[in-house]
């Protein structure tokens, strides 16, 4: 009975649930480990999430299966009782399209009537990865149209369910079933991954966000996927670009006026998001800035079903978008000649395939734990394993979660090294939203250029700042928070190779004070701390295992932690899951990664009995928490670690730092476990085995965010010997808020010191400042708050001995 109060405490509550659900079923932070969703494939993602016919249905997706999979339609009622579908037939569907004129869910391959009553389209009559569906072009009363991820296009007889093939699919051209390499290269468009469709205006418009061949799976920057629309007859290739998302005001119900109801579509390349806008037959674009560079990868798998969907009532629509790890606020009436209103909301980091509002909440359906772990192996991780078999789950929000997660710092270029042409403006780029907003600019060419900042929208420009750069120079501006306008554009007055590069940041108003969720994880200096090593078990049996000292654990779906006597197991996960004791390198000022290209960075240092820990390999220092998103813990700060085909290191991002002895943590059924708890403590999160011996910690990824802001302490150099004209390695200077330097050097003359930045990572490095110091004198500055950047580094004009040190609080 005791046990019974434990789990009921752990309930957290939300809006429209009934109480008898919330009794019911232990949920934490939103997520119910009941309503887990496994299969027998490589990844197990959620395709999509619809309210229908009095349920919420919901299917999942294998890597790649066009021919069908061990994935699942399942049915939730609003008491949370989930009905697997006996019509499942698997696959890798995302695609979900209410057909109000026959009253039909169009979901995966399968269409529900408004009594829930399923019918199914076997693969053998539509095969492909069914990716997305659209209103019919010319009998929208009568078909509908799918597509699938290799460019097989089908219109569906909504009463008979007869599919007439348009275009074949590439699998069935290839006649590849299995083909987890990505190679197929389309034969009808360019790209690897097709992704959304939508139609209106007389077209149909498909996106595409990923590119064939093996450079694809290395290079993040290169060419990539593409927009695309049909005209019933004729392709035509919008833009060369990688897409993924595409809709409008109507959503997943088809616009309302599809004659003249604008279309959205969003992407990204290198250097910021995209946003399209197709109105009145043209196509308009603009761009944003990105806050996770997790989602990059030129061969698209990185990112799965970003959306726009409207989360409001009847009669008041409320749309939110999600892209690049951002929540967005998305204006209803956006259009070529009304371009206001999009904001930022919060940062997170699940891996979310679809959303909805559902029973007054929200529900995020993820991607959460993958067996195949696919392209995100590196040194830090050492020889882990996978999780043995691919799960993921829904996660239940309040309508106030998007703006309570992390800080909506981000950054994003209209120009990278690039040659422009004289008096043509740059896209159109997202200015309102931030209160502290810069720009990095930079002259990569060879004479000099004047750079022209104008602010607004649509064709009411206003003049914001003029700046004359001399070849090879660069400048950073920091535009007054008053500095009204909707987007800012950039043209130069003559030829040019420039950078332009935008930095927004909010106030990060996180304390350094962990949040109560967390109470009962063991401190830095505790000696008495519960660890364990984590495992998700496969085989069906659906459990976390937990080698705990000499014991095996495992923790169940009702979040019952019992104690197994399975040798077998307990081995395996002691071997397959030691933490690596080199996986970085603690020294005197700093942590020196050296990523899998030979690359170094340094990050900061927390309470320095990290040091002793990491070098003994009692903290798990690097793990995938979420399908192809790593964490990285390091020396007291949880990291958000793009895959290394994302460009990795390069791109980290400080979640929180902490002082907990965090042994390992893991995914499990949508959640995140942790161990390394104290041996009293007491707290609804924690779970205990029955013989104390063995506990973890149950929360979801997106709690870290309330550990504490980032904080820290260190720099590249610590009385280094260094050579002249010869650069520090970078160290992190991105997303601290409060930042002071010292800078000082043992030498027999007086010492430059150029300051430099990179604002995103890309190894595009600006002048910041040029610093002489004494022998024996200390520089101290102070880092204004606008002046954001990713990395920071150091190089003197003479040989000596230097300390660059910098304090963030």
């Amino acid at each position: 009975m005791k046990r019974l109060k434990m789990i009921l405490l752990a309930v957290l509550p939300f809006a429209g649930l009934p109480a008898m659900a919330q009794q019911k079923y232990p949920s934490y932070s939103g997520v119910y480990p009941h309503l887990a969703m496994y299969n027998n494939e490589g990844e197990c993602g959620t395709g999509a999430v619809v309210p229908w016919a009095g349920k919420l249905w919901v299917i999942t997706y294998g890597p790649h299966l066009p021919f069908g999979s061990s994935d699942k339609l399942y049915e939730v009622s609003s008491s949370l009782q989930q009905t697997v579908r006996p019509e499942s037939i698997g696959g890798t569907p995302a695609n979900r399209m209410v057909h109000k004129e026959s009253n039909q869910l169009f979901i995966g391959p399968y269409a529900i009537d408004g009594s829930g009553k399923v019918r199914t389209i076997p693969y053998t009559a539509m095969p492909g990865r069914h990716t997305g569906n659209a209103r019919h072009l010319s009998d929208p009363a009568g078909k509908i149209y799918y597509a699938t991820m290799e460019e097989g296009f089908y219109e569906v007889d909504v009463k008979t369910l007869q599919p007439t093939l348009l275009y074949e699919d590439g699998n069935v051209k290839q006649k590849k079933e299995k083909d987890e390499a990505n190679n197929h290269r389309g034969e009808l468009l360019p790209g690897a991954h097709g992704k959304g469709v939508y139609s209106g205006q007389g077209v149909m418009v498909y996106s595409n966000n990923g590119e064939p061949g093996p450079q694809a799976l290395k290079q993040f920057d290169i060419e990539a996927g593409s927009l695309s629309e049909w005209d019933g007859k004729n392709w035509k290739v919008v833009r060369r670009n990688q897409f993924v998302e595409i809709t409008g005001p109507g959503g997943i119900h088809g616009n309302a006026n599809p004659a003249s109801d604008p279309i959205w579509a969003t992407g990204w390349d290198h250097k910021s998001v995209l946003l399209g806008v197709r109105d009145k037959g043209s196509w308009h674009f603009f761009r944003l800035p990105k806050a996770s560079h997790s989602y990059d990868g030129a061969h698209g798998w990185n990112t799965e079903w970003p959306r726009i969907r409207d989360v409001g009532t009847p009669g008041k629509p409320e749309y939110l978008m999600t892209m690049h790890g951002l929540f967005w606020h998305f204006p209803g009436n956006f259009s070529s000649t009304q371009t206001a209103g999009i904001r930022p909301r919060s940062a997170y980091l699940k891996v979310i395939g679809d959303f909805t509002r559902w029973n007054n909440q929200l529900v995020f359906g993820c991607d959460d734990s993958a067996q195949k772990e696919f392209l995100n192996k590196r040194k830090a991780k050492g020889n882990i394993e996978g999780p043995g078999q691919s799960n993921s789950n829904l996660w239940f929000t309040s309508f106030a979660l998007p703006d309570q997660l992390g800080p909506n710092s981000a950054e994003g270029a209209v120009w990278l090294n690039e040659n422009v042409k004289a008096g043509e403006p740059s896209e159109p780029f997202l200015f309102a939203g931030w209160p502290q907003r810069a720009a990095w600019v930079k002259n990569n060419g060879t004479a000099g250029a004047t750079f022209i900042f104008e602010s607004g929208e649509r064709q009411k420009w206003s003049h914001v700042k003029t700046v004359q750069l001399q070849a090879g120079e660069a400048t950073q501006i920091v535009f007054p928070a008053s500095t009204p306008g909707e987007w800012v554009r950039v043209k130069t007055n003559a030829d040019a190779k420039a950078t332009v590069q935008f930095n927004y940041a909010g106030k990060d108003a996180r304390g350094i004070s962990p949040a109560a969720i967390f109470n009962g994880l063991s401190k830095a200096t505790s000696g008495n701390t519960s660890g364990g090593l984590l495992y998700g078990l496969g085989d069906n049996r659906r459990a976390l295992g937990m080698a705990a000292g000499d014991g095996y654990y495992e923790l169940n779906e009702k979040m019952e932690l019992q104690r197994k006597d399975d040798a077998k197991t307990l081995s395996f996960i002691k071997e397959k899951f030691a933490i690596p004791k080199q996986a970085v390198t603690v020294e005197a000022a700093s942590v020196l990664i050296a990523d899998d290209n030979g690359r170094r960075w340094r990050l900061p240092l927390g309470n320095k009995a990290f040091t002793g820990l990491t070098e003994q390999g009692a903290l798990r220092i690097c793990r995938e928490v979420a399908t192809e998103r790593d964490l990285l813990n390091c020396h007291g700060t949880f990291y958000e670690l793009p895959a290394e085909n994302a460009d990795g290191y390069a791109k980290i991002r400080p979640v929180a730092s902490h002082n907990f002895r965090i042994n390992d943590y893991a995914s499990y059924r949508g959640l995140l476990i942790l161990t390394g708890i104290d041996a009293a403590a007491k707290n609804p999160r924690i779970i205990r085995s029955a013989d104390g011996k063995a506990a973890i910690w149950a929360g979801v990824i997106d709690d870290l965010w309330k550990m504490g802001k980032p904080v820290g302490k260190g720099g590249p150099w610590f009385s280094t010997a260094i050579k002249a004209g010869e650069p520090s390695d970078p160290y992190l200077i991105g997303f601290y808020d409060q930042r002071d330097l010292q800078l000082s050097q043992k030498g027999n003359a007086a010492v430059t010191f150029t300051v430099e930045m990179d604002p995103v990572g890309n190894g595009v490095w600006m002048k910041y400042k040029e610093v002489t110091v004494k022998p024996g004198e200390t520089f101290r500055h102070h880092f204004p708050d606008g002046i954001q950047a990713r990395w920071i580094r150091f190089t003197g004009n003479r040989d000596c001995e230097a300390t660059a040190i910098l304090e963030y609080k």
